[in-house]
């Protein structure tokens, strides 16, 4: 999500191709985008990758480990 001019918090809506393009920084495995959460999903490490302001944000230590 991200803030607009006025304030408001908008979702960001990635195109599939680069969606596609992008894969883990440690496994090299595809990754699954999460609307909701704003996060790039890789099952393989089990960590979910932040996406702020727009950008994906693809640092292990940024990443939140999943259970």
């Amino acid at each position: 999500m991200t803030e607009d001019d006025a304030g408001d918090v908008t979702q960001t809506v990635y195109a599939p191709q680069m969606l596609e393009a992008l894969v883990c920084p440690l496994t090299h495995a595809p990754l699954k985008y999460n609307a909701e959460t704003q996060e790039l999903i890789s099952r393989a490490a089990h960590l979910a990758y932040p996406i702020r302001n727009g950008i994906p944000v693809m640092i292990e230590d940024e990443a939140r480990k999943l259970d």
